[in-house]
C-alpha cells in the first residue's frame, strides 16, 4: 500500500486566472478543431463536444440535432438495425456518429451488441468512429478486443475507454485506440466512486492523461463530471482534445427519456448506464455477482436542446475571451488555473 500525497483537483477546485486580451467579441473566438488520428490516419473537422452513448442523450433525435453545430453523438448501444436505418433515411448524417459497442462478444460469440455494430458499419461504411463502451478500462482483456477491433477496422476511429491515468491512456492508444475516454465515476448519475472506492479527481486526471496521450500521438475525451459550461471550457484548458456530455444534456426532447408529471412540473427520468434501471431495461436485470454502479433521478424538463447548446459553446467562447485565446486550439496554451475554496456568490441559491 502505499498514498500519493500531491493534492489532486476537481474542476470545481479551480478558476481561470484572466488575462490580457486583444479579442473584441466572443464572435470572433473559433471553436472548431481538426484532428488527425494516430492509428486510423483520418482527420475530422468540427466543435470537440460529444453526447455521451447514455439512455436519455446518445439518441438520433440528439445526433441529428448536434450534427448542424458540427458536433459528435456516440450511440447508445441498443439500437437496432431498423432504427439506424430509419435514422439514416430521416437525414443523420454519419459524419457526426459514433457506433457504440461493448465487450460482451469476448464471452459470447453473438452479443447483440457487437453483432449491430458489424452490420451497421458494413451496411454505413462512413460511420467514422466506432466507440468500445466499459466502465473499467484495466482489464488485460480490454487492451486485447481493442487490438483486435483496430486489426479488424484499420480505417476507422476508434474511441476506447474509460481510465483515468497516464500508463493506461499510453497503453490503449498503442494496442490501437486514435482517442481515450478519461474519467471514473464523476458523472452525474455514476456512484462508481461511492461503491468501489475508485477514481481520481478529473481535472487532475485529464491533465495527466492529456499529457500521455499528447506524448504518443494519441487524444482524449473528458468523460464526466462537467456541470456549468465553465467546467466544460476547464476541461479543454486542462488539455482535453474533447468533452463528452451526459447530465448536461439530459431532460430534453431529443433524449426521449421518460416524461414524469409532479407537483405541477415535468421531469425526465435520467439513470446511469450502470444503474439497476438500465440493467433491468437491457440485460433483464443485475447479475448475482454484480452491484449498481449508478443511480435514476429526475431531471427537470428542459424542452428543446438547442438553447442548452449555445449557453454551452457560448460559455466556452466567452473562457477564451478571458485568457486571450482566439481559438479552442489555444485556450490550453493561455490555460492558467488558480485553486479556489469558492467558485461563487450563492447568497441567492440557498
Amino acid at each position: 500500500m502505499r498514498i500519493e500525497h500531491d493534492i489532486k483537483l476537481d474542476y470545481q477546485d479551480v478558476l481561470f486566472k484572466p488575462k490580457r486580451s486583444t479579442l473584441t467579441s466572443r464572435k470572433d473566438v473559433d471553436l472548431t478543431r481538426t484532428f488527425k488520428f494516430y492509428n486510423s490516419g483520418k482527420e475530422w473537422t468540427g466543435i470537440p463536444i460529444m453526447a455521451s452513448n447514455m439512455d436519455g442523450v446518445g439518441t438520433f433525435a440528439m445526433a441529428k440535432v448536434l450534427q448542424d453545430y458540427k458536433m459528435i453523438t456516440v450511440l447508445r448501444k441498443h439500437y437496432s438495425l431498423e432504427d439506424w436505418k430509419t435514422a439514416i433515411g430521416d437525414g443523420v448524417k454519419m459524419k457526426y456518429l459514433s457506433v457504440c459497442t461493448g465487450t460482451g462478444v469476448i464471452w459470447d460469440k453473438d452479443a447483440p451488441d457487437y453483432a449491430v455494430m458489424k452490420e451497421v458499419l458494413k451496411r454505413y461504411p462512413d460511420i467514422p468512429f466506432i466507440c468500445v463502451d466499459v466502465a473499467n478500462g484495466y482489464h488485460e482483456n480490454y487492451g486485447d478486443f481493442i487490438e483486435r477491433l483496430r486489426y479488424e477496422y484499420q480505417d476507422k476511429t476508434i474511441i476506447a475507454g474509460n481510465v483515468i491515468t497516464a500508463e493506461m491512456t499510453e497503453e490503449l492508444i498503442l494496442r490501437g485506440a486514435d482517442i481515450v475516454k478519461c474519467g471514473i465515476g464523476p458523472g452525474s448519475v455514476c456512484t462508481t466512486r461511492l461503491m468501489t472506492g475508485v477514481g481520481v479527481p478529473q481535472l487532475s486526471g485529464i491533465i495527466e492523461c492529456a499529457d500521455a496521450a499528447n506524448g504518443v500521438g494519441g487524444h482524449i475525451i473528458a468523460d464526466g463530471g462537467c456541470v456549468y459550461p465553465g467546467d466544460v471550457a476547464k476541461a479543454f484548458g486542462a488539455g482535453a482534445h474533447f468533452v463528452m456530455l451526459g447530465g448536461m444534456l439530459a431532460g430534453h426532447d431529443e433524449g426521449k427519456g421518460k416524461l414524469v408529471k409532479s407537483n405541477g412540473s415535468k421531469y425526465v427520468e435520467f439513470y446511469g448506464s450502470s444503474s439497476e434501471t438500465a440493467n433491468n431495461k437491457h440485460y433483464g436485470g443485475l447479475s448475482d455477482y454484480r452491484s449498481s454502479e449508478g443511480r435514476t433521478v429526475r431531471v427537470k424538463y428542459r424542452g428543446k436542446i438547442n438553447d442548452t447548446i449555445l449557453n454551452i459553446l457560448g460559455g466556452v467562447r466567452s473562457s477564451c475571451t478571458y485568457v486571450g485565446a482566439p481559438s479552442l486550439k489555444q485556450l490550453s496554451k493561455c490555460t492558467t488555473f488558480v485553486r479556489v475554496t469558492k467558485q461563487f456568490n450563492d447568497t441567492f441559491t440557498k
